[in-house]
């Protein structure tokens, strides 16, 4: 495993040289396990977390024990609600996951006020973290609201493959429908549907993309 310092020159080398020595003081690197919680609903954040190896999925959790998939992290990437609920000693009201081995830096919720402060690039940092998973939510919003379940699908599809970059996509029917909060069946039928199009081949363990996307 890398240092944390090394980390962050290869991650984030818009911070100053200054201030990846200081998080490299602070913070703790930990690694993380394929379907691991990292935030669970209701915790309180000690630390913010920047991602710098893997992918993790953000979830909202529903009353009655539903998910609903939100956006994701990536490397180079931080969770905007740990910087947030951290500062205000609130708990978390969403849930990640680790979609595959994952790498962060935990850095100590007492720094974040003097980072703020002292540190152009962590200020500027933050403002473009929160700004960008508005963004998300906004995109996750308008799919909620104005498309149906199959313009979801191949929004959905489309992203993964870009975030991918693979045309092959290596998911079950099951977690698409909990990503999207539907059912196993009307995700298969869909699907079924797309493939009669020719848009897609379904495979026993994975889907292959057939559009330029």
């Amino acid at each position: 495993m890398k240092s944390a310092k090394e980390y962050l020159d290869q991650r984030f080398p818009q911070f100053e040289p200054e201030l990846r020595q200081l998080l490299a003081t602070h913070c703790v690197v930990k690694s993380l396990q394929a379907g691991e919680k990292m935030v669970q609903t209701g915790q309180y954040f000690r630390s913010t977390m920047l991602i710098v190896e893997g992918r993790a999925k953000l979830y909202r959790e529903g009353e009655e024990g539903g998910e609903f998939f939100m956006y994701y992290l990536e490397p180079g990437q931080a969770c905007a609600l740990s910087m947030m609920c951290s500062t205000r000693q609130q708990v978390s009201e969403v849930m990640v996951i680790a979609e595959e081995d994952t790498t962060v830096l935990l850095i100590p919720i007492g720094i974040m006020d003097d980072l703020m402060g002292q540190y152009k690039s962590w200020y500027y940092f933050v403002i473009e973290t929160y700004r960008t998973r508005y963004e998300e939510l906004l995109v996750v919003i308008d799919q909620v609201i104005f498309k149906g379940m199959d313009e979801r699908l191949e929004f959905y599809l489309k992203n993964q493959y870009k975030k991918l970059q693979s045309r092959e996509l290596a998911i079950t029917h099951q977690e698409i429908a909990n990503d999207l909060n539907t059912s196993r069946e009307v995700i298969s039928r869909l699907l079924k549907k797309m493939e009669q199009q020719q848009r897609l081949v379904l495979h026993r363990n994975y889907i292959e993309w057939l559009e330029t996307t």
